[in-house]
């Protein structure tokens, strides 16, 4: 039996999102045409165009479908950019949290290699929050050459909340629209585009329950917004293609009932990540969890309720990972392989973690199918996947099997 603890990659299709789906597959018609099939495949796109507007607080001009996360991060980054350049050339400034998902980095460093863009990478603390301070310094200091904000709702590694709130009014001060990847945020967390503030934000279907390949840019009308893509000037003329009916459909559908279970699943979810931490550290007592701490029984939601990162010294996180599969147990590592070269973390690095320690990071993530059983499945194939993943570091760093690489003991 499999044990999935990877939903913040991906999460199981809900049973109305696939029907949605495969009921749509069965019919004919590009939203763009003019004759019956196309004007019924268009009220298909508006209805859902609809439905994702009032699962998140937004209105549904300003909803423009993507193919997903990746291309509503672009949209935003490049568009905003370059919208903004074109109104004042002056303001090249694109200003990013240092533990943005690469679907903004990326964009952002492409921006500064082939744009004309300067990146200012934002500091965070050692549980990978926003430094506020460090914005207000950098905006008081050059908030009139600042293009645009970055700032993601909630990390994807370590689950962190960011102070939204905060950024969204220092950057109200300098007239600066502020964009927020909320990929992971929806359906574990309250997300009102209209109460947030920000000028931006992004969404993505296969997170939330959806299809693959879906997703939307919530974009405020008057945004200075520059197209990416070029052709049939679809949705707004910001995102040309030919519209996936099909996919709108299942995703607005998986993207209201994630929305309308939140108010129950996420403290279902909260309870089972506390399980799994206190269970992880009872197992191995010098693993470390990252991110901010959860505080059981208050309220507080510090970092999303799904997420449980941890470091576990003398290991490597691919190690575990591979360990952890072979025993029927799915989970993530968080960090990056160029080149077949696995790379620490770079959230990791930001919140200061060392090289060393960042590389024993995995990542269990749970969702609207996890159950206790899939913690006590973890909790039992942990231990002896830690005690051979540290004997294999050890073997291969040709130190003698019986030393310890440091961490309590």
């Amino acid at each position: 039996m499999t044990t999935y603890l990877d939903h913040a990659a991906t999460t199981p299709m809900r049973v109305s999102a696939v029907e949605a789906l495969t009921t749509e597959l069965g019919r004919t018609g590009n939203a763009s045409s003019l004759h019956a099939a196309g004007r019924s495949a268009r009220r298909t796109v508006e209805e859902s165009r609809e439905q994702l507007a009032a699962a998140l607080g937004a209105r549904p001009s300003e909803v423009v479908l993507t193919g997903g996360g990746t291309e509503a991060d672009n949209l935003a980054i490049k568009g905003l950019f370059w919208g903004r350049l074109a109104q004042d050339p002056a303001r090249r400034r694109v200003l990013v949290s240092a533990v943005e998902h690469h679907a903004v980095l990326d964009p952002a460093f492409w921006l500064a290699a082939h744009g004309g863009a300067e990146i200012v990478l934002l500091p965070v603390d050692g549980d990978g929050r926003l430094d506020v301070d460090a914005l207000a310094a950098e905006l008081d200091g050059s908030g009139d050459q600042v293009a645009l904000i970055s700032v993601m709702w909630a990390n994807n590694e370590v689950g962190t909340l960011q102070p939204l709130d905060d950024v969204v009014a220092l950057a109200r001060r300098h007239g600066i629209p502020v964009h927020a990847d909320a990929v992971q945020a929806v359906g574990q967390v309250t997300v009102d585009f209209a109460a947030s503030g920000l000028d931006a934000l992004t969404v993505s279907g296969h997170k939330a329950g959806g299809p693959h390949g879906t997703g939307a840019l919530l974009a405020t009308r008057g945004l200075p917004l520059a197209p990416v893509l070029h052709g049939g000037g679809q949705e707004r003329g910001v995102r040309s293609g030919t519209l996936d009916v099909p996919g709108a459909r299942s995703f607005a559908v998986a993207v209201d009932e994630a929305v309308r279970e939140q108010p129950a699943l996420a403290p279902r979810l909260a309870a089972l990540r506390d399980d799994l931490v206190r269970r992880v550290r009872a197992a191995v007592p010098d693993a470390v969890l990252r991110g901010p701490e959860p505080r059981p029984g208050t309220g507080s939601v510090p970092r999303l309720p799904a997420n449980a990162h941890f470091t576990f010294p003398g290991c490597e996180g691919d190690s575990l990972l591979y360990l952890l599969d072979s025993a029927g147990v799915q989970c993530s590592t968080g960090s990056a392989c160029q080149a077949g070269v696995p790379q620490p973390s770079h959230v990791l690095l930001a919140m200061g973690v060392d090289e060393r320690a960042a590389r024993g990071a995995l990542r269990f993530s749970l969702g609207h199918t996890s159950t206790p059983a899939d913690v006590d499945a973890l909790v039992a194939a942990l231990p002896d996947a830690v005690t051979r993943a540290r004997a294999a570091g050890l073997a291969s760093s040709g130190l003698p099997t019986g030393l310890r690489t440091g961490g309590p003991r």
